[in-house]
C-alpha cells in the first residue's frame, strides 16, 4: 500500500515562495523554437519545439569549438601551432577572417575567429587540421558521432560552420546542452566567449564586433554564439550569470536581429526575475514520520541526507505542493540511514523533484509481547471490521 502525507506546513515553515503556473510560466516567446535551462539547478524554465531538428546555422560552430578545445586538451593541437589555409577554407563566404592560402594561422587566432567574428574559413581550417581524411567533410561525420556521444540526438553535421545544407541540423535542446558541455568542460577557453571585439593582422575592419547583443546589456552575458540564415532566420544560444546563477538558453527563426536582441534580453530577465533558488530543507530535518510494523516504537523519523534547495517560482506568501511516499507500515528492525521513501515537492509550473528519504534512527524488532500485542490489535480490528452485509464477522 502506498501511504502519502501532505507537507504543505513544513513548506510553509521554510519561508518558500511560489506563484500559479500561469504567473509563472506566462513567457511566451515568439521563436520559433527555444530552450531555457536554469544551469545552476538543472531546471528547465521554457520548452518551446525544444527537440525539433532544425538548421542552427552559426551556432553550430558550437560543435567545432567543442571538438578544437578536446583537441588541445589532449594535445592533438596547440594554441601556438601554425594551420595551413586551403582553397576550399578560402572559398568561404559570409562571415570571415578573409583568410587566403598564403596564411598559416595560429590555433589560438582561429578560436577567436570563430567565436568573435563566426569565421566561417577559420572552421573550415580546423576541420581540416582535425579530420582523419584532411577534409572538411570527414570532420563533420565526426561531429555527427560525437553529438551522438554527448547526447545531442538530434544533431547532425554536413560541414563545420553552419552552411546552409540539408543534413546540417540541430535541436534547441541539444544546442542548450552543448553550451552547457563547453561551460564546464573547458571554463580555460569560456572566458573568450564575453570577448566582445577582435582584430586579426588588421583585416578586414568591417568585421571585428562580437554580434551577441547581450554582451553590452551589463546583465551578466557572457556567450555564446549568435546565427543567422536565411533559411534558419535569427539565432542565439546565450548564458548569463548572476547572483550565483546561471542561466543558458538557445532560441531560433526570429525574424530580424532586432527580435533577436530583445528576445533574447526578455528571456535572461524572466529567468532572473521570476523563479528564485531557496532552501526547501535542512538535511537531518525530520519531515515526517512512517509507521513501523513489529518494532520496538511505532514509528520512525524520515529525513534528507542533504539540504534540499531547488528552483521556485518567485511570489512572496504562497506555499509548494508536497508529500512523502513510502511502501508501509515498514517491518522492524530499521537501520538509520537506511532509505524509505521520497519526498516529492511539486512547483506549480515546473517538473517535479523527488528527494530520497532516510531512517532518522534505528528501530529494533520488538520483543516477543509486543509482537503478540501489535498482532492480536490487527486481529482484533481484523474482527470488529463490518461485514458487506453491515453484521459483525
Amino acid at each position: 500500500m502506498i501511504l502519502s502525507r501532505p507537507l504543505r506546513h513544513l513548506l510553509a515553515a521554510a519561508s518558500v515562495v511560489a506563484m500559479t503556473a500561469s504567473q509563472a510560466a506566462a513567457f511566451d516567446t515568439s521563436a520559433r523554437a527555444a530552450f531555457v535551462l536554469d544551469y545552476t539547478t538543472g531546471t528547465v524554465l521554457l520548452a518551446k519545439n525544444a527537440d525539433e531538428a532544425l538548421p542552427p546555422a552559426s551556432m553550430s560552430k558550437l560543435m567545432t569549438l567543442y571538438m578544437a578545445f578536446e583537441a588541445i586538451h589532449d594535445g592533438r593541437l596547440s594554441l601556438d601551432e601554425r594551420l595551413p589555409v586551403s582553397e576550399h577554407a578560402m572559398s568561404y563566404g559570409g562571415s570571415t577572417m578573409f583568410l587566403n592560402t598564403q596564411d598559416r594561422v595560429r590555433v589560438e587566432d582561429l578560436l577567436r575567429g570563430i567565436i568573435v567574428l563566426s569565421g566561417n574559413d577559420a572552421c573550415a581550417v580546423i576541420a581540416e587540421a582535425l579530420s582523419p581524411n584532411g577534409t572538411e567533410a570527414g570532420f563533420a561525420e565526426m561531429m555527427t558521432r560525437r553529438a551522438q556521444q554527448l547526447g545531442m540526438t538530434n544533431s547532425t553535421f554536413a560541414n563545420a560552420s553552419g552552411w546552409p545544407n540539408p543534413e546540417q541540423r540541430m535541436s534547441m535542446r541539444d544546442l542548450t546542452l552543448l553550451a552547457t558541455h563547453i561551460i564546464e568542460d573547458f571554463p580555460e577557453f569560456y572566458e573568450i566567449f564575453g570577448e566582445t571585439r577582435y582584430e586579426f593582422d588588421g583585416r578586414a575592419p568591417s568585421n571585428v564586433n562580437n554580434r551577441n547583443p547581450l554582451l553590452r546589456l551589463g546583465i551578466g552575458a557572457d556567450g555564446l554564439k549568435t546565427g543567422h540564415t536565411s533559411e534558419a532566420g535569427y539565432g542565439l544560444v546565450g548564458s548569463a550569470a548572476q547572483d550565483g546563477r546561471r542561466v543558458v538558453f538557445a532560441i531560433t527563426g526570429l525574424d530580424s536581429e532586432r527580435a533577436r536582441a530583445e528576445e533574447s534580453e526578455s528571456i535572461v530577465n524572466w529567468a532572473f526575475r521570476q523563479f528564485a533558488e531557496r532552501t526547501l530543507l535542512e538535511a537531518d530535518t525530520e519531515v515526517a514520520r512512517a509507521d513501523v510494523w513489529l518494532g520496538a516504537q511505532d514509528s520512525v523519523g524520515l529525513v534528507a541526507q542533504e539540504d534540499v534547495t531547488l528552483l521556485v517560482p518567485f511570489t512572496p506568501g504562497a506555499t509548494l505542493e508536497a508529500e512523502v511516499v513510502y511502501t508501509g507500515p515498514l517491518k522492524a528492525p530499521i537501520s538509520s540511514g537506511q532509505q524509505l521513501a521520497e519526498l516529492i515537492i511539486r512547483p506549480e509550473g515546473l517538473p517535479e523533484h523527488r528527494v530520497p528519504l532516510f531512517a532518522a534512527q534505528t528501530v529494533d524488532g520488538g520483543g516477543f509481547s509486543k509482537r503478540m500485542m501489535t498482532v492480536s490489535r490487527a486481529l482484533i480490528g481484523r474482527i470488529q471490521e463490518p461485514s458487506a452485509t453491515g453484521e459483525a464477522m
